[in-house]
């Protein structure tokens, strides 16, 4: 008797995921997936459509856990700067163990051919600058971050660096310690939002 659906298909969203981080978005086919988890390539397409779909569920089922895992950083009881803080390193840290990411993120699929992929992803961006932008507005409350900050333009900024510094990442084959770079980072972001 076979796995349950769902199990099925996790196998199969992290079999996509690790042949991404390996070789690329382009060369993953859906027999190598299916080889990979050690299925036939039919049983493939009873738990998904097609190869975006995999594709797809499996942004999906990172960003939910990559949410999950920043939500203690929005929620904790810390000065927002803190908190920020916490999520840039947290996020870095989630990105380190999950190489798949930056390859699904910046491939030509994801950006030229795939319309279901691209729009995956730009909700999982909205959500993610969104709670940012929220996050920027608590420290100005709070009177860590200035007042005149644009907290929409400042939460795309940040968004735009860490994908700048994660698309570097993986260009040079993960060879730095991507979660090594929090410091840095916030050393670089902070003076720029903190409260005169």
């Amino acid at each position: 008797m076979g796995k349950p659906h769902a199990e099925r298909q996790q196998e199969i969203i992290e079999a996509a995921l690790s042949l991404a981080a390996e070789q690329g978005v382009q060369r993953v086919t859906t027999q190598a997936i299916a080889d990979r988890v050690g299925i036939a390539q039919p049983t493939v397409f009873r738990h998904f459509r097609s190869r975006d779909a995999i594709f797809a569920a499996a942004i999906d089922w990172l960003a939910g856990r990559m949410l999950q895992a920043l939500q203690p950083c929005l929620d904790a009881d810390a000065p927002a700067d803190e908190r920020l803080r916490r999520l840039l390193a947290t996020q870095l840290d989630f990105i380190t163990r999950h190489r798949g990411l930056p390859r699904v993120l910046f491939s030509d699929r994801l950006h030229l051919e795939s319309p279901i992929l691209k729009t995956a992803v730009q909700q999982v961006m909205q959500r993610y600058t969104g709670q940012i932008a929220g996050l920027l507005a608590e420290g100005i409350e709070e009177g860590c971050f200035r007042a005149d900050l644009d907290t929409a333009a400042a939460a795309r900024h940040i968004a735009a660096l860490l994908q700048g510094l994660i698309m570097r990442w993986s260009i040079f084959d993960f060879e730095f310690a991507l979660e090594k770079e929090a410091m840095p980072l916030w050393d670089f972001v902070h003076p720029a939002l903190r409260a005169p």
